[in-house]
């Protein structure tokens, strides 16, 4: 009785072992395969409890989200071949993970080396076919976009979809560093030299400008007051046309005579004589 009871029981333990054996689970956010003697038998394992073959069927798990993985700075070389040091990283997933299986043996760290060297390659691409002064004043999105359209057909290769790369750092070595300081300066000296000869010649045509005004309103102004000086000289004039006729018989007289002891003979019908000799107004009488 006692030995049946023990056999019972080894057979409810071999039971639950082979029970717990052939079954395995799927988590959400997880990628299974099950394979047999490292073939493939089935990729397209859904999250939830699925079955096995104990001792015949492997089964493997990988991570299915974003995964994001940092690399060292590398060295790239410019159109001009001046040198880069670019440090960047990854985010990518799993995207056909039978391809992926095949392709990286299932490893994560396969994965991510033959992952960088196909971005790698991509940098390259972009970098060598540009200038130093355009990668370093290159839009991100610009040079993220070149890179991806480069990349993302390799990764997908490799069973795997690159979500996004991301330059962290371009540095250049301290003798490029230097050399392109002191082209900056020069280039940043002559544009300071040609904005200075700039703002000279400004300023001399506005002082140009201000003076030609100022004599226009200055000849305007003289004009006018030539203007106004004839019209009260003729009201005046008009006026007292006797006394004019007097002043410039003087002015004549005084041209002509040049040295001193010259005698000046008035004549009776002169305008001097007739000026002084006028009949004058008497008062009225009361």
């Amino acid at each position: 009785m006692q030995n049946r009871l023990l056999y019972i029981l080894l057979a409810l333990v071999a039971a639950i072992l082979i029970v717990r054996a052939s079954l395995f689970t799927v988590s959400e956010g997880q990628l299974a395969i099950k394979s047999i003697g490292g073939e493939i038998v089935d990729s397209n394992i859904q999250p939830g409890l699925h079955f096995r073959i104990p001792l015949v069927n492997e089964v493997s798990r990988y991570d299915g989200r974003i995964l994001t993985q940092m690399y060292p700075s590398e060295h790239f070389l410019t159109r001009e071949q001046e040198q880069l040091n670019v440090d960047f990283y990854v985010k990518w997933r799993i995207q056909n993970l039978r391809r992926y299986y095949e392709s990286t043996g299932g490893t994560e760290e396969v994965a991510n080396a033959r992952l960088g060297e196909t971005v790698k390659d991509s940098i390259k691409s972009v970098v060598t076919q540009r200038t130093l002064q355009q990668v370093i004043t290159a839009e991100r999105a610009e040079f993220t976009d070149a890179m991806m359209k480069t990349a993302r057909p390799l990764a997908e290769q490799l069973g795997i979809e690159l979500v996004d790369v991301r330059i962290t750092k371009i540095d250049l070595p301290q003798q490029v560093q230097d050399s392109v300081f002191d082209r900056m300066r020069s280039t940043f000296k002559a544009e300071g030299v040609e904005a200075s000869e700039k703002i000279r010649a400004e300023a001399n045509k506005s002082q140009t400008e201000i003076l030609a005004d100022a004599a226009r309103q200055a000849a305007q102004t003289r004009g006018q007051g030539d203007a106004s000086a004839s019209e009260v000289y003729a009201k005046s004039y008009s006026k007292n046309a006797e006394f004019y006729s007097f002043y410039r018989s003087m002015q004549s007289y005084r041209d002509a005579i040049g040295t001193q002891g010259d005698m000046l003979v008035i004549a009776p019908d002169s305008a001097y004589f007739k000026y002084f000799n006028k009949p004058q107004p008497q008062p009225p009488q009361r």
